[in-house]
Parts: structure tokens; C-alpha cells; sequence
């Protein structure tokens, strides 16, 4: 057992932080990516003797089943829409690529759940089209489709996108 301990307490000092990025991103706030990935070690903590020479891919397929069950149950609740977004506070100290950041976080925020784990999967974790579609559990063409469309809506919301994300300096 003191085996099976160390080896897992090894796999999440050195994998934790890219497995928190992505259930970052998923989840869209740090307290409900901690959450998420807490309970997604927690199973395969449970798990470990039969995964532990492919740990990563399983914990991170936890993450996307546990969210995707997530947006399902919060969606048979009722959700008030809003015209219009809370305004932030801008520090005096924020630049223009500070707001485009919070700007496409905000969008990002706003995808419907299924085009923002596609978005995670192909961009964030560079998956392939047939790679996302087999973690989703959806066929090539969704994949194709949700993440044209979650681009249109991103680049809708967040003016300045391109010029972002064309700046290899500023995307890291």
C-alpha cells in the first residue's frame, strides 16, 4: 500500500498543475476546478493499481465525464439569462492585452458547455478531431462543428482576438 501511495503522491506533484489547467478551463472558476480535480484523483486513487501506467489520459477523461454530468444536472435547473454583463473594475496598472485576456475568459465562460470542453480538448490539450470525439463520446462532425462555431462566437465576443492569439509572446 505504501507503494501505491508514493507512486500516486509522485504522479500529482508532477502532473497536478496541467491536470488544474485543464480542469481550469473546464470548470471556469479556480475553486470549481479544484473541486473537479480533487474528485477526479479521489476515483482514481480508488483505481490505481490498474491505471497507473496511463494515469493522466484516465483523470483527465474523470474530468470532462464529471463536468459534461455537471452541465447536465445545472441545465435541468432554471438559469436567469442577463442582457448585459456586470461591469469590472480595470486597475490603473491594465494594459490592452490584460482586458483582451479577461474579455476572452468572460467569452470563454459564456460557450455552451459541449463547445467549451471541445475547445479544451483541441486547443487547450491539442487532441485530434477523432481523439476528442471518442472522449466526448460524439462523432468527428460535432467536434468539427462545435468548434468552428465556438470560434465564430468567440471571435464575435472578444474584438481583438485575432490580433492576440497572433502574438506568440503573448500567448504562453
Amino acid at each position: 500500500m505504501a507503494e501505491v501511495d508514493g507512486e500516486f503522491t509522485t504522479f500529482v506533484q508532477e502532473r497536478g498543475a496541467a491536470l488544474l489547467r485543464v480542469a481550469y478551463v473546464l470548470a471556469g472558476n479556480q475553486h470549481a476546478a479544484e473541486d473537479l480535480l480533487q474528485n477526479a484523483l479521489a476515483k482514481a486513487y480508488a483505481r490505481w493499481p490498474r491505471i497507473r501506467g496511463d494515469a493522466e489520459p484516465y483523470v483527465k477523461r474523470i474530468l470532462y465525464h464529471d463536468q459534461v454530468s455537471g452541465w447536465r444536472r445545472r441545465a435541468r435547473r432554471a438559469e436567469v439569462p442577463v442582457a448585459e454583463l456586470p461591469e469590472r473594475p480595470v486597475d490603473s496598472d491594465s494594459g490592452r492585452e490584460t482586458d483582451l485576456r479577461l474579455l476572452l475568459l468572460d467569452a470563454l465562460r459564456a460557450l455552451p458547455p459541449r463547445q467549451r470542453a471541445v475547445l479544451t480538448l483541441r486547443y487547450l490539450e491539442d487532441l485530434s478531431v477523432e481523439q476528442t470525439a471518442s472522449l466526448l463520446g460524439c462523432r468527428t462532425g460535432t467536434v468539427a462543428s462545435q468548434s468552428t462555431r465556438a470560434l465564430a462566437r468567440l471571435r464575435r465576443l472578444v474584438p481583438g482576438l485575432d490580433e492576440l492569439t497572433s502574438r506568440p509572446e503573448v500567448t504562453r
